[in-house]
């Protein structure tokens, strides 16, 4: 008897299971108290506190070559692939802000960004988050992120910097590497030289760090080479007095410097490799 019990007891209980089972499959989701308001929030890439109006207006390029900059653009939206889209969006705000379209002392947030870019809210605050520890962009609570200003005094102090880094090093390289190891870095120099001629500030930059980068990286040393790139790359953001845009000539004038110090390398002339680093560090795009 007492065994016809349980087993009574036992099936009560398994219909009991299988009728909460049965309930929890017509009702596919549950919402937690503040779930909706965040859904929403998640929808449209925002966050709490973060305004998009009175914003300045960030210039979407056209298709055509651009006369004044020469830079090729693209009209309305870019277009970024799914892939390593943080990466594409850092490197789009990098180039912006060598072109000087996010302007020195402006705040932008990170859903106007993202519609810019047509991608959601998240990358583009983890880019800018980047482009923060960098030193470019400084977080404005509830706002966004505000371009830093810089002057001229700052440019001083990056250069300074970066003498004290890698002249040491320049000469040390002009005593040890032969010069058929210089010749091999031409290629490099030429490209720095084409980049200056399309007159985009933004593609010289780039070739202008890949050819120091090759430079430094005949030292061997992996730090030696991020701390100088990072260096580099702030001392090209352009200044808030000075027109962000600096002419073809100028940047000839630069790239030219390059092919000077791969001549004076190969040459060993110490004097040269210390006066031509200094100077271009001083001038530097």
């Amino acid at each position: 008897m007492e065994q016809a019990s349980s087993r009574r007891a036992e099936g009560s209980a398994e219909a009991r299971a299988a009728a909460t089972r049965a309930q929890a499959a017509r009702v596919p989701h549950q919402l937690r108290p503040g779930d909706e308001v965040r859904e929403r929030a998640a929808a449209t890439g925002a966050t709490r506190g973060e305004h998009t109006h009175s914003e300045p207006p960030i210039p979407r390029p056209r298709i055509r070559e651009d006369t004044a900059a020469g830079c090729p653009v693209e009209d309305g939206r870019p277009v970024v692939q799914r892939a390593s889209v943080r990466g594409q969006i850092l490197d789009a705000l990098r180039t912006a802000l060598v072109r000087g379209e996010l302007e020195p002392g402006e705040v932008y947030s990170g859903p106007a960004l993202a519609e810019r870019f047509g991608v959601s809210a998240t990358p583009v605050r983890e880019a800018m988050q980047q482009l923060a520890l960098e030193g470019a962009v400084e977080v404005v609570p509830n706002r966004g992120f505000r371009v830093v200003v810089r002057g001229a005094r700052e440019l001083a102090e990056l250069a300074e910097i970066r003498a004290l880094i890698e002249v040491p090093v320049m000469l040390r390289l002009a005593r040890t590497v032969p010069a058929e190891r210089w010749a091999e870095l031409r290629p490099l120099a030429e490209a720095t030289t084409r980049a200056a001629s399309s007159g985009c500030r933004a593609t010289y930059a780039e070739s202008d760090r890949a050819f120091h980068r090759a430079v430094l990286a005949l030292a061997g040393n992996e730090q030696l080479l991020r701390i100088a790139d990072d260096l580099h790359r702030r001392a090209q953001w352009p200044l808030v007095e000075a027109p962000s845009f600096r002419g073809r000539a100028d940047l000839l004038a630069d790239a030219a410097e390059h092919t000077a110090l791969l001549d004076a390398l190969a040459a060993q002339d110490l004097t040269v490799v210390q006066s031509l680093v200094r100077e271009h560090f001083t001038g530097s795009c």
